[in-house]
């Protein structure tokens, strides 16, 4: 047994303002946490674009990992301690597989960029394929480290973000329904946010979940716990992740980097404020490593380069990313979204590139989804174990969660300058256009 399987002689803790501590017990997590691309993810915010709409969103990444690893800590010490296997294939928890679900718990965003969601659209990265590599590849820290405990223990921690690791207990317990990563980021959200909409009583969900053969289960007493989950998770969908400010300024900051994207393939960019850290994207040809350099300040750097940019559309969003000042919009629907054409051409009119001043964007999300093996990607359902033994399905025993089930929530949105509401300095020669905006606005059903 190597130092890295070992626990630590006294177990080390960090101070966290959700869990209150999170217990590191074994120098392999330790040694995890000290790799560079794992303290790369001090530097990218949770939440990207929502701390310009809540300020207190300021966490990262690096403190959601610590969570996450800290709730499937509680939810392995559980299992060992009540539920433990037996006899082969009883249904049971195996303790050997603690390590590795650890691992993948703190390990599960590793490959997250800055301003994630966002930077993926622009230059068509995938989060998971670059965890799953920063896990495999030779060359990070972190699989150096992976590997001190055997040669194929990368591959098992990438095969649980990967969903295709044997064991579907460990699976669950970082991607389902209802797993260790959404409990961590409704709490974590939920308080850095200063609203309430997130919380609910992680205690009792631990303490009624349950190991089966076919993966995790809850105690049937534990139903009403589950559904305050359920609603709490709906609520902040609703309230913060869709919050329609946070949207709009990740419209700009798309724009923004297609801009300059834009020009860089158009050979149009300042040579001054030439983004050198990010030509390996814009020319689609990048390395891990290329990857690994970028954080949130990096990006916010080359913003504040643009400002001053001879090109007046990216020096403008730059502007307005920096400055907070997001675009307006109104929810559209199928009777509604024919008016965006013309939107768009009045837009025109009044100064306005319309392909990088307005958008439409969409922010759909089912808040509990019941099994359908016909889905493309079928999510796992939350099962209740009865007294006899027997497993059934949450939304079939729940009058609450099941009025929710399968409904989709959200809306989509157009995207505008606030400008057309407001006029600008040249509000006489474009007040005709103004005036035919706003009456669009506001007697077509188009709800800002």
């Amino acid at each position: 047994m190597t130092s890295q399987h070992q626990r630590l002689p006294m177990e080390k803790v960090f101070r966290d303002p959700v869990h209150d501590y999170v217990y590191i017990q074994h120098q392999l997590i330790l040694d995890l946490i000290n790799t560079s691309e794992f303290q790369r993810l001090r530097r990218i915010k949770q939440l990207g674009t929502t701390s310009l709409t809540f300020h207190g969103a300021e966490h990262s990444r690096f403190g959601h990992c610590l969570g996450v690893y800290e709730v499937t800590r509680r939810i392995c010490d559980n299992f060992a301690r009540n539920y433990p296997t037996q006899t082969p294939g009883d249904g049971g928890w195996d303790d050997k597989e603690r390590l590795v679900a650890l691992c993948a718990a703190l390990l599960h965003d590793i490959g997250h960029g800055p301003y994630s969601h966002t930077f993926e659209h622009i230059f068509h990265t995938d989060h998971e394929a670059l965890t799953v590599q920063i896990l495999t590849s030779p060359e990070t820290e972190v699989n150096q480290v992976l590997r001190q405990v055997a040669p194929d223990f990368p591959a098992k921690v990438a095969a649980v973000i990967q969903k295709t690791y044997p064991n579907p207990q460990v699976v669950q317990m970082i991607s389902s329904q209802i797993d260790a990563d959404r409990m961590d980021y409704l709490l974590r959200d939920s308080y850095f946010t200063g609203t309430n909409y997130g919380n609910f009583d992680l205690t009792r969900i631990l303490r009624v979940m349950k190991p089966y053969q076919g993966g995790i289960t809850f105690a049937m007493e534990g139903m009403h716990a589950v559904e305050d989950y359920i609603v709490s998770r709906f609520q902040m969908y609703m309230q913060v992740y869709f919050h329609p400010v946070s949207r709009s300024m990740e419209v700009i900051l798309d724009h923004l980097l297609e801009r300059a994207n834009d020009l860089y393939q158009s050979h149009s960019v300042d040579a001054e404020a030439t983004p050198h850290m990010l030509l390996p994207f814009f020319n689609n040809n990048f390395t891990l490593q290329d990857y690994l350099r970028l954080d949130d300040g990096v990006l916010n750097t080359y913003f504040n380069h643009w400002r001053d940019s001879k090109d007046s559309i990216l020096a403008d969003l730059a502007t307005r990313f920096l400055d907070r000042r997001p675009l307006k919009s109104a929810r559209i629907d199928n009777t509604t979204s024919q008016l965006v054409p013309e939107l768009q051409a009045l837009i025109e009119k009044a100064g306005f590139n319309s392909h990088y001043y307005t958008d439409i964007n969409d922010s759909y999300d089912l808040p509990y989804d019941a099994y359908d093996p016909k889905m493309k990607k079928p999510r796992t359902q939350i099962e209740l174990m009865q007294e006899d033994g027997s497993l059934v399905e949450l939304s079939t025993v729940s009058d609450l969660v099941h009025a929710i089930t399968g409904k989709v929530s959200g809306d989509q949105r157009f995207f505008f300058p606030k400008e057309m509401l407001n006029g600008s300095e040249q509000v006489d020669l474009f007040e005709a256009i103004y005036q035919t905006f706003q009456h669009h606005i506001q007697n077509d059903r188009l709800i800002i």
